[in-house]
């Protein structure tokens, strides 16, 4: 499969058109834009720390839901374009600011691009690198960056494809979810934590988080996922992070059913679930997490 952007396939949507001349699904054509690199504390723990994760938010997107809360960089693709150079700076001021790990956001549609960038600073680079995304990913594109990323921050948002075509117009999103999973943990193997002394918060060294947010009446499908999870993975190669964090946002509004917070007897039972299968390695949202405070101001800070 071509990785090449003159006939994308990079992702699962295998849009196949040349991005020097016009733009894929994600809205992205042959330049870096990044709409804030800076400071985050809202990721899990193990990888906000008390630093915070160095966090690059990539504009555009290969999923684009239509309840994305970042829909401003996602959808309406704001951002700044730079240099592949520059985002290596980049890279290294935000190491160089404290940042636990270089966190790079919705970094699908420029994997060929991060992989320029990490050659040209990974000598001088000390902390993880964390490839943060949707899950709806291809297997050979993650297998690319191997040796390149450290830490992998995968969603799975769907088991029923049904749902993925309606709110995502992903079609097979479980079937790449659950592959590029595998791919992940193959590549970067359980989950390995920093062990310092007198330190209270453990950090992240390498890994997988797989992340899931609990959407409003979606709480079987969640259970699906989390039963896949418990029957195809090992339980020490992964942690696990489900969200309650749902706000509509966006075209929610569109859809009645998604239109609303998400009730405590849908988290409680998609949490139960979890305990019920032994999955407990890793974290459980608060009930009462709000959705808006984990939206940055994208005001392309450090840019």
């Amino acid at each position: 499969m071509s990785n090449n952007i003159t006939g994308c396939m990079l992702c699962p949507r295998k849009c196949n058109v040349n991005r020097e001349d016009t733009l894929g699904y994600c809205g992205v054509g042959n330049e870096i834009k990044i709409a804030r690199a800076a400071l985050h504390y809202m990721e899990e723990p193990c990888i906000s720390g008390k630093n915070g994760s160095g966090t690059i938010f990539f504009s555009g997107c290969n999923l684009r839901c239509i309840f994305c809360q970042n829909y401003k960089i996602s959808h309406n693709n704001f951002g700044k374009v730079i240099s592949n150079e520059r985002l290596s700076e980049i890279i290294l001021e935000l190491q160089d600011k404290g940042a636990n790990n270089i966190n790079l956001v919705t970094g699908t549609m420029y994997v060929n691009e991060i992989i320029k960038a990490l050659d040209r600073v990974k000598h001088k680079l000390n902390i993880p690198v964390v490839y943060n995304c949707g899950g709806y990913e291809n297997a050979d594109t993650i297998e690319k960056l191997s040796g390149y990323v450290d830490i992998y921050l995968q969603d799975i948002k769907y088991y029923n494809n049904e749902l993925a075509v309606k709110y995502s117009k992903a079609p097979d999103y479980f079937k790449y979810a659950s592959a590029s999973t595998k791919e992940m943990i193959k590549q970067v193997g359980n989950p390995l934590f920093y062990d310092k002394e007198n330190e209270p918060d453990k950090m992240l060294k390498s890994g997988v988080i797989i992340r899931h947010l609990v959407l409003p009446g979606a709480r079987k499908d969640s259970m699906e996922i989390l039963r896949w999870i418990s029957e195809n993975l090992d339980k020490g190669s992964y942690l696990i992070s489900v969200m309650s964090q749902y706000t509509p946002a966006y075209k929610s509004k569109d859809f009645k059913e998604i239109n609303r917070m998400v009730t405590t007897f849908e988290y409680d039972s998609v949490v139960n679930e979890a305990l019920r299968l032994g999955i407990d390695n890793g974290y459980m949202q608060n009930r009462d997490s709000s959705g808006k405070e984990y939206t940055p101001d994208f005001d392309l800070e450090g840019l």
